[in-house]
């Protein structure tokens, strides 16, 4: 979301540092949410944020069709009205994946997912708000244009990450809903336009995961928003909740696709596309579901865990870093444990606080 930085910085700067009772204790969530910040692996950090997340507000103001209106709405949001935001346009990229749902010999549901990219600060978000389900989400903050080099390290820095708050890739909620962005095969962008309120890609998966329990809520919830690409390139979702149901959701000619499938990578699944985007020697996909056949869909944590990682993507030298981090998520006691970078040897897990219904 290149150019973007500029905005949101101010907006972050503004909250930081406004002045007075009042500016006080309407910020103070963000102070707390910018010095919670710590560093859990190479290029993987943690931040927790409790209380009034901006997005309820968002969606009553009609949400936002591209990065340069979200990050209008964000610096207002960061800087409660004392900074009005310029616009920005956010520059084209891209991006691997891989994810795959199963159950588990006990009757659970496990979602693993690799993130693969070739530059990455990533940030896990556990977010409490005052509306909505709590969550684990991450963002490549990268995708910011904060700058070459930039981590969410001293007090500037860290006010900036609060920008994730709003921009998610993939994550899961209370609920055992998991949710994961994925690039689905060409360059065809997606923007719906019929007046309802409207969320880009990675926008609308923090709008799921805080509303959503189920796969059906989800896809309600699709269809009551206007969809609009971020990045400049076709997305398809990943979503599977508790019950064991997995989907893809694609969009061709702006309308919505959803497919039953337990496993996604980067090229189409929907009949009208199917496998555009699938390039020679890529066998991520055709792996995975030889797995699932071998297995009849039931893997423990251990063999998900190693099964994902098999089709995690090494660095290219020159080209690509690879596979960034690793999700394996526990949908039917929600959990979610990372890796950072094929460190597979170091998970980090998290578990939610509030006791699930």
């Amino acid at each position: 979301m290149k150019k973007i930085a500029k905005t949101i910085l101010w907006g972050l700067l503004a909250a930081a540092w406004l002045s007075g009772a009042n500016a006080w204790a309407q910020t103070n969530p963000l102070e707390q949410g910018a010095m919670s910040v710590k560093k859990l692996d190479d290029g993987l950090y943690y931040m927790e944020y409790k209380g009034d997340d901006g997005f309820a507000g968002l969606m009553e103001n009609g949400g936002g069709r591209s990065a340069a209106e979200l990050s209008a709405y964000v610096t207002r949001f960061f800087s409660k009205g004392f900074n009005q935001p310029k616009s920005g346009t956010p520059g084209p990229m891209d991006y691997g994946c891989s994810a795959l749902t199963v159950h588990t010999p006990e009757g659970g549901v496990l979602m693993g997912r690799n993130f693969d990219f070739n530059s990455v600060t990533g940030i896990v978000l556990h977010t409490i708000p005052e509306r909505g389900y709590e969550t684990y989400t991450t963002f490549n903050t990268n995708f910011f244009g904060f700058g070459e080099g930039w981590v969410p390290e001293g007090l500037k820095n860290q006010y900036m990450a609060l920008a994730v708050l709003f921009f998610a890739l993939d994550g899961i909620n209370e609920k055992g809903l998991a949710v994961a962005d994925l690039m689905a095969g060409d360059k065809t962008q997606t923007n719906q336009e019929s007046g309802k309120p409207a969320l880009t890609t990675t926008s609308a998966i923090c709008y799921l995961l805080k509303n959503a329990a189920t796969v059906e809520e989800a896809l309600d919830l699709l269809r009551e928003i206007d969809m609009h690409s971020d990045i400049g390139a076709a997305h398809h979702y990943a979503i599977s909740d508790a019950t064991g149901r997995s989907v893809v959701v694609e969009y061709v000619d702006n309308r919505m696709e959803v497919v039953e499938s337990a496993v996604v990578a980067n090229h189409y699944l929907c009949e009208a596309k199917l496998n555009v985007g699938l390039m020679e020697g890529d066998r991520r996909y055709e792996f995975l579901c030889s797995q699932i056949k071998a297995s009849g869909g039931v893997m423990d944590k251990q063999q998900l865990t190693q099964t994902i990682a098999s089709v995690s993507l090494p660095p290219s030298e020159g080209r690509h870093m690879g596979t960034a981090w690793t999700l394996v998520m526990d949908l039917t006691h929600p959990s979610v444990t990372y890796y950072s970078r094929r460190h597979f040897y170091k998970p980090f897990h998290f578990e939610f606080e509030r006791k699930r219904e």
